[in-house]
């Protein structure tokens, strides 16, 4: 018999470790979820409560065709032997991950299985093309997004896969799932959306309805639901990026004009970008601690601990940095466009080591992928590969104005400020003192002078690169 280990695949369908394991034997398949110590020590409340519900439903999934899946903790290492032995196991089969963790974890696993004559397989299936697959001429990926996304977007896709059939599955019964508290997690402060396979098929199925053909223009207002919501059921695994990617193929196809038809690819070249991230981080794990650029040490980090709580907590006293710091503690997500900003914001005019700002959105963000995280962190802070330049700082003020000029999303995130006028709002960090505390006398004033600290920043990393 073959055993199938889901990690971050939780769904039946367009999974191509799964289909794999099922063409390996006649037997049925045996699916299995390990909860490993090792993993969740790196784990939070509001990514629990996303894995188990992912995980409930795939268990419905599972029952639905006269199977079920097999949960057990422990480490991965130990537990798969274990279980291997208890079902007269052949091999295992699992999709890859990329993060030096997950591999680090595979190793241990593949020898502990062989040793005891127990067959290991893989599969990607996260990503279209696997790490080594998108190349330059010398070297082994890119590091500029631009070429990487030129061969991406010509290079054949794979189609989605078809689910396994029910008389591939085995007929097993397995326990309960533990509950978030069992797992050593309080519960989260966060409530984010639903991550099951059917919210996720929905969710593909409403944004290539309509919202794509205003993607290109709506992407960067976070008062508009003009984003995909993707990322965590992609995080989790609950849709295959080959389901997703064949939705939009269908949308562009469906395009009556050819705006319409940009706004697809632009949404596409979002899926490259994630998975350019991924790219990089299969060849650079060092990257989740140590800076892509090379001056690790050079860079002159303030890490002021009072103003790095303000940035957590939402005080800083410029509304939509504020804003997006809040819808991440609400809701366990957070607008691309703010995420740019509240990260340029951190890094630059704080001048706080964006690994701060990385262990904080590894906490509370519900789509937190090791790969698109680290290589955004170090966009923003100008330290990693096809970075931001270190002399563009977001100007929040003017960011606040373009993106939500009429300050919808402050204010539904900024209650403070419910009753101020929009251009009172993007002008409160100029406004006097007198004049903050008569509008909004419980909502901070502003923590720094944006234009002092952008010279500081500019002045610190042109030290830093010996400029």
């Amino acid at each position: 018999m073959i055993l199938y280990w889901h990690r971050r695949d939780l769904r039946g369908t367009d999974n191509r470790g799964l289909a794999r394991a099922v063409s390996l034997s006649a037997d049925p398949v045996v699916p299995v979820f390990v909860f490993d110590p090792i993993i969740l020590e790196h784990a939070s409340p509001v990514r629990v409560a996303c894995l188990l519900e992912a995980l409930e439903g795939l268990r419905e999934w599972y029952r639905e065709r006269g199977s079920d899946l097999l949960v057990a903790r422990g480490e991965a290492s130990d537990v798969l032997p274990r279980l291997a032995a208890e079902h007269d196991i052949d091999a295992v089969v699992w999709a890859e991950d990329y993060s030096g963790l997950a591999r680090e974890r595979d190793r241990a696993v593949t020898a502990a299985l062989e040793d005891d004559g127990v067959a290991c397989e893989t599969v990607h299936d996260a990503i279209h093309h696997e790490p080594g697959s998108i190349t330059p001429n010398e070297g082994d990926h890119y590091s500029v997004f631009s070429y990487f996304w030129k061969k991406w977007r010509d290079r054949e896709k794979r189609e989605p896969v078809e689910p396994p059939a029910a008389d591939a599955l085995a007929d097993v019964m397995g326990e309960p799932l533990p509950s978030r508290s069992e797992l050593g997690f309080d519960e989260p402060t966060a409530t984010p959306q639903s991550v099951t396979q059917a919210a996720a098929r929905e969710r593909v199925t409403e944004f290539c309805s309509e919202p794509i053909y205003r993607y290109a223009d709506d992407r960067d207002k976070p008062a508009i639901d003009g984003t995909s919501r993707l990322s965590p059921h992609l995080k989790w695994g609950t849709i295959g990026i080959r389901e997703v990617y064949e939705a939009t193929e269908r949308a562009a196809e469906r395009a009556e004009t050819d705006d319409d038809r940009e706004s697809v690819t632009a949404f596409q070249r979002q899926l490259a970008w994630r998975e350019f991230y991924a790219h990089v981080l299969a060849f650079n794990p060092e990257t989740v601690t140590e800076n892509f650029s090379g001056y690790e040490h050079a860079i002159p980090w303030r890490n002021d601990p009072d103003e790095l709580e303000a940035w957590k907590a939402g005080e800083t006293g410029y509304p939509i940095v504020d804003a997006g710091m809040r819808q991440l503690r609400s809701e366990g997500w957070m607008h691309n466009r703010v995420r740019m900003l509240v990260a340029s914001f951190l890094t630059k005019d704080l001048l706080i080591d964006w690994r701060e700002g990385y262990d904080w959105f590894r906490r509370n963000l519900a789509d937190h992928e090791t790969a698109n995280d680290v290589g955004g962190w170090q966009w923003a802070g100008s330290t990693g590969t096809d970075a931001q330049p270190y002399f563009r700082v977001f100007n929040p003020v003017k960011q606040g104005r373009e993106y939500d000029p009429n300050a919808d999303y402050i204010r539904e995130y900024v209650p403070e400020l419910e009753a101020v006028p929009a251009d009172t709002i993007h002008d409160w960090p100029a406004l006097e003192s007198d004049r903050r505390v008569t509008l909004a006398p419980s909502y901070p004033a502003p923590i720094v002078d944006h234009g002092e600290r952008r010279e500081r920043a500019i002045a610190a990393f042109e030290q830093a690169r010996g400029e």
